[in-house]
């Protein structure tokens, strides 16, 4: 029974959250970039990759939009039978 609890707490020391190498912490540059005051709005100010996923979320949402009002209209005016 020793064996197994030993082998177990030995597991968890090596999946522990410390790293044995340090990361830059860039949260400071961040800041700086969201905290300026150039006009852009918050959702914005990341670049261009920020623009291209906002431009691409709001077609995916007006054409998500029209298919809707589309299937609303066409389940509410049935095909005639001839």
């Amino acid at each position: 029974m020793k064996a197994l609890l030993a082998s177990r707490v030995g597991s968890l020391r090596f999946f522990s959250s410390s790293s044995s190498h340090r990361l830059k912490n860039r949260v400071p540059e961040h800041q700086k970039l969201f905290q300026e005051d150039n006009g852009l709005p918050v959702h914005l100010k990341g670049g261009m990759s920020d623009a291209l996923l906002y431009r691409f979320t709001m077609a995916l949402a007006v054409f998500g939009s029209a298919l809707a009002v589309f299937e609303l209209f066409r389940a509410a005016m049935p095909r005639k039978n001839k």
